[in-house]
């Protein structure tokens, strides 16, 4: 049996979260799997209920889990709270800390049938299978910050810093997960400007020694957001920092038709976290608008990263391909001639395809 913990979070997670937990039953059940859901607050909600973004009762419940099933946090009704007390730094970025989650892993995979809702042309985004691989602990985000009134006005500052067994461990797993795809690995830095992508990119170069099997390529991250927009083709699996991470990772699911479209899983210690790279959207929450689809591919990720389940992984990805190819879209992915499902519904099309598929 695997323990799966979920959090639906806030905005659209209650919405979008069901629907991955009623494929993974219906995985379940067709490849003879059992699957304990047990359910906790984050973010905003745990807020409001609890006074605090991630309860020590929620941290437990996920470090008891064998993965962690995350819909999204935040929200203006919680803007306004000091930046250490905001669902996104006090509940995302806590759950990570406090599982040792150190990588991120955001595949940008095209459907065929979705070539025509990315507004870039046919002919750039057909084929595009690439994986960003974001480092997840250390850069600007978790430096030391700061911010002071002086006479002229105030002074505010982020540090961003990395040390060599950070940069080296977010890289290895660089070159491991190139050398099961296409063997091509691209290292995102910015050499020129920054002293901490000097170190990365001779961590890089050292490590580049022990995977000769493996194609090293080093972009400068400005340079990067250029070539993702005009030739995807030609990234197999990209490892950057964090910020650069956060940017181009989300930049990339212009490449997939949607940002619903876009799955992650964030993993490097004992229980993985897995969700939608998409935020909380709290101007559609409760409307059953929003597309489930990156929610559904991020449980596909868990039957395979955390489970080893490869043949239902698979299953579910193709699921999602056929009910693609048969035209049903939610409002994010709608072109004409297609047909406009809710969240509920798109969610029970994938279902049924699991169990019929």
């Amino acid at each position: 049996m695997f323990k799966i913990a979920v959090l639906p979070g806030d905005g659209i997670g209650p919405e979008i979260v069901p629907e991955a937990v009623k494929v993974l039953k219906a995985v379940g059940k067709k490849y003879g799997v059992d699957f304990d859901f047990r359910e906790g607050l984050v973010g905003g909600a745990a807020i409001d209920a609890t006074g605090t973004a991630l309860p020590a009762e929620t941290l437990q419940l996920c470090r008891e889990s064998d993965a962690v099933l995350l819909g999204a946090v935040g929200g203006p009704r919680w803007d306004n709270l000091p930046p250490a007390e905001r669902p996104e730094t006090a509940a995302l970025l806590a759950l990570r800390k406090g599982l040792g989650l150190y990588a991120n892993l955001r595949p940008a995979y095209l459907f065929p049938a979705l070539a025509e809702a990315s507004p870039l042309r046919r002919e750039i985004v057909e084929g595009t299978d690439l994986l960003v691989v974001r480092e997840l602990t250390g850069g600007l985000y978790f430096g030391e910050k700061k911010r002071e009134r002086t006479p002229s006005g105030e002074v505010a500052w982020d540090t961003l810093i990395y040390n060599t067994e950070e940069i080296e461990r977010i890289l290895r797993l660089g070159f491991e997960l190139a050398r099961q795809r296409r063997k091509k690995l691209t290292s995102v830095d910015k050499a020129n400007v920054l002293i901490t992508s000097r170190l990365w990119r001779e961590t890089a170069e050292r490590l580049a020694r022990e995977y000769p099997d493996v194609e090293l390529t080093h972009m400068y991250v400005d340079n990067c957001a250029m070539q993702l927009v005009r030739w995807p083709r030609q990234f197999d699996v990209l490892v950057m920092e964090n910020t650069f991470g956060d940017i181009l990772s989300d930049l990339s699911s212009v490449l997939t038709g949607s940002i619903g479209m876009l799955a992650s899983a964030s993993i490097g210690g004992k229980v993985a976290l897995y969700e939608p790279a998409h935020g909380s959207a709290p101007d559609i929450a409760g409307q059953k608008k929003a597309n489930p689809l990156a929610t559904i591919l991020s449980a596909a990720l868990m039957l395979r990263v955390s489970f080893k389940l490869e043949e239902a992984a698979r299953e579910v990805e193709a699921a999602v391909g056929r009910v693609l190819d048969k035209g049903f879209r939610t409002a994010d992915i709608m072109s004409e001639g297609k047909t406009l499902v809710n969240t509920e519904e798109m969610g029970t099309l994938v279902r049924q395809e699991v169990e019929e598929g």
